[in-house]
């Protein structure tokens, strides 16, 4: 299994520099660089709607911060529930209904 590799936020900006202000092409920008293809085009589309902060961490104990916590932690309550969910319906049925008597 193969680990998605981790950018750090100046090489991302640079690199979708080499895109937007020096006006090369993303495939060959991905090539040159060693990065996964596909990447680089999502990297483009955040640094155009959000310019210079688009790779910045937030400080912690920001409110961009908290958020980010309260939706990790939102989507994980949300995994769990579906999971009990289908341990209801499981423990539920009528465990004579598919007997053999």
């Amino acid at each position: 299994m193969r680990k998605n590799r981790v950018y750090d936020p100046e090489f991302k900006l640079e690199a979708v520099k080499l895109v937007v202000e020096e006006g090369r092409k993303i495939k060959e920008v991905e090539r040159s660089l060693g990065i996964t293809h596909g990447v680089l085009k999502g990297w483009v589309y955040k640094y155009e709607d959000q310019q210079e902060g688009a790779f910045r961490k937030p400080a912690p104990g920001s409110p961009e911060a908290e958020l980010k916590r309260l939706q990790k932690e939102n989507e994980r309550l949300r995994r769990e529930r579906e999971i009990l969910k289908k341990a209801v319906a499981i423990f539920s049925t009528d465990p004579n209904r598919y007997s053999r008597s």
